[in-house]
């Protein structure tokens, strides 16, 4: 598989998001999806420790300590987790740090990602504290998650260590990042990760109009089904469905590539519940979109404003 830089980490052009373990998924059922992911050629692994309540974090770490130096793995801190806190202050950190490290089994973690802005706590700190675990060896690259172009200015200006990467929502369905991160990204240098690059399974053309919800599937007992399942997304998707089958392709090749097009997104990091459906993602990434296919693409999902 292809592979691109974040910082100097190399990762796959297709990474495996890891929300659902310890969530949707058993240590079992995690292992199984982890194999298939090495199978397929993915080496980057991407979590949080709130996801599963730090199950997903200790899954993933069970699934590959036997083979920990031939992946990438991601985490991220700072959103409210139960008996441990929340935010972005040095203390904080210091106690995260150890916490994931512990559940994951491993004395380092390649990129260790911010969740969230901090309002509390100046980034100069964040920062500072985050270039002490560089120093001490425990973590390899920084990054943070749904950081606004003013939030990633704010970091750049307070100088010392720098994040390599943004992580924040992007797909076919939401494109907020071309307003302005994706060019602050090219800019800075800093690679792209999109998270829920399949808008929670809407891309994957498992989700039809008229047609009843799967049953098992991520937005059948979801609260966010009936704003996520409306007239104008399903619209979306049965014309993506259209134009990516009248060129021998689907769905889920056509929301992987089309991120892939743009030379900052480094992985797309989609979820997976089953071997099957890491393949799937993992064999999404071949189809090169031509200009006039994206400029077709556009006339049918529309530009952001």
């Amino acid at each position: 598989m292809e592979s691109r830089s974040i910082g100097s980490l190399e990762v796959s052009v297709v990474g495996l998001g890891c929300n659902n373990f310890g969530r949707r998924l058993d240590a079992a059922q995690t292992a199984a999806v982890v194999d298939a992911a090495l199978d397929a050629g993915i080496n980057f692994f991407d979590t949080a420790d709130v996801y599963g309540s730090g199950q997903s974090e200790t899954f993933i770490g069970q699934a590959l300590r036997q083979r920990r130096h031939a992946v990438v793995i991601a985490t991220k801190f700072g959103n409210p987790m139960e008996g441990q806190g929340s935010g972005a202050s040095r203390a904080y950190i210091q106690k995260a740090i150890e916490a994931s490290l512990r559940r994951l089994g491993t004395e380092y973690i390649d990129l260790y990602q911010v969740h969230r802005p901090d309002p509390q706590t100046p980034i100069v700190e964040t920062l500072g504290a985050l270039n002490e675990l560089v120093q001490a060896g425990k973590v390899r690259e920084i990054g943070c998650s749904n950081f606004s172009v003013e939030q990633l200015s704010a970091a750049e200006a307070a100088g010392g260590a720098h994040f390599v990467s943004v992580q924040n929502e992007y797909s076919l369905l939401k494109r907020d990042p071309e307003q302005g991160v994706l060019a602050e990204c090219e800019r800075a240098r800093m690679a792209f990760l999109p998270y829920f690059p399949l808008a929670s399974g809407l891309l994957t053309g498992k989700y039809r109009r008229a047609q009843p919800v799967p049953e098992g599937s991520r937005l059948a007992n979801s609260p966010n089904a009936a704003s996520q399942l409306n007239d104008r997304n399903l619209a979306l998707v049965e014309a993506l469905i259209r134009f990516a089958e009248a060129r021998g392709h689907t769905i889920l090749e056509l929301a992987v590539s089309w991120l892939l097009v743009r030379p900052v997104v480094a992985s797309v990091i989609a979820g997976a519940t089953k071997p099957e459906q890491v393949h799937a993602n993992a064999g999404a990434a071949s189809w090169r979109l031509t200009d006039a296919e994206l400029a077709e693409i556009d006339r049918i999902v529309g530009q952001p404003a």
